[in-house]
């Protein structure tokens, strides 16, 4: 019998994989909903859906091995990258949802507050912070909506070889802008910007795509402590910040 590997587990959501099953049982039902109906819309590989029971679903896992880790080197090649930043451009050229994401009053609302928590809890220095907030300002800013998928996280994105074979959770997409994707593909992985905006294949504003590394980091870091997971990592979120011009 295969084992049971614990893939996430905290109090929202718990992602559990047997064999070739991944297994996924989420207090939320709305971001299943999500999750499901954008997998049927989305122009890339992704998981198949076996079977939905509420609050469980069960997907068939993607072949090939993630693109990379936050707090990890990325062993992918330049070639592979850029596979992914073409694979994104599909997306975004992709027919809209039918729903939205966040806008730049609740992000900027959001900013607000988790930045406010930041310093009143002592957990990152006030300069560090506020140079940081300066930077992820940049991001709220009108965009033209896209197919975004919400969560690009490298680790979110499998590879073969250079070629991209499966795109994973999926619960966060929604109509939003085409540089968070870019953003959270390449955040902690910011050597390989070049190769994914060589293959997503249009000029892009590098000014916004720090933004967003900046303003993701500021915004996610509660969370993250909160759910037993530690953005002062090596080469997580803290560290992003700390590079930050």
């Amino acid at each position: 019998m295969p084992e049971i590997e614990i893939v996430v587990a905290h109090r929202e959501r718990t992602t559990l994989r047997v064999g070739d099953v991944f297994l996924k049982v989420d207090s939320d039902q709305a971001r299943l909903d999500v999750e499901v109906e954008a997998m049927a819309l989305a122009p890339l590989p992704t998981p198949e859906v076996l079977w939905r029971e509420p609050p469980a679903l069960a997907l068939a896992a993607v072949p090939g091995t993630a693109l990379g880790r936050l707090g990890e080197p990325s062993t992918a090649s330049s070639a592979a990258w850029a596979a992914a930043g073409a694979a994104v451009r599909v997306l975004h050229d992709a027919p809209l949802p039918p729903w939205h994401g966040p806008g730049t009053d609740e992000l900027a609302s959001r900013l607000d507050v988790e930045c406010e928590w930041l310093v009143t809890n002592d957990v990152l220095p006030t300069d560090l912070v506020t140079r940081n907030r300066r930077i992820a300002e940049t991001a709220l800013r009108p965009w033209t909506p896209v197919f975004t998928h919400g969560d690009l996280q490298v680790s979110h994105v499998f590879v073969d070889g250079d070629e991209v074979t499966g795109v994973i959770d999926w619960s966060e997409a929604a109509r939003g802008d085409a540089l968070f994707d870019l953003a959270m593909l390449t955040l902690g992985h910011q050597e390989h910007l070049d190769d994914v905006l060589a293959g997503y294949g249009t000029d892009v504003d590098l000014d916004v795509i720090r933004g967003w590394w900046s303003l993701r980091s500021l915004t996610a870091a509660r969370w993250l402590v909160e759910h037993g997971f530690d953005p002062s990592s090596p080469g997580c979120e803290f560290d992003v910040l700390r590079a930050a011009r």
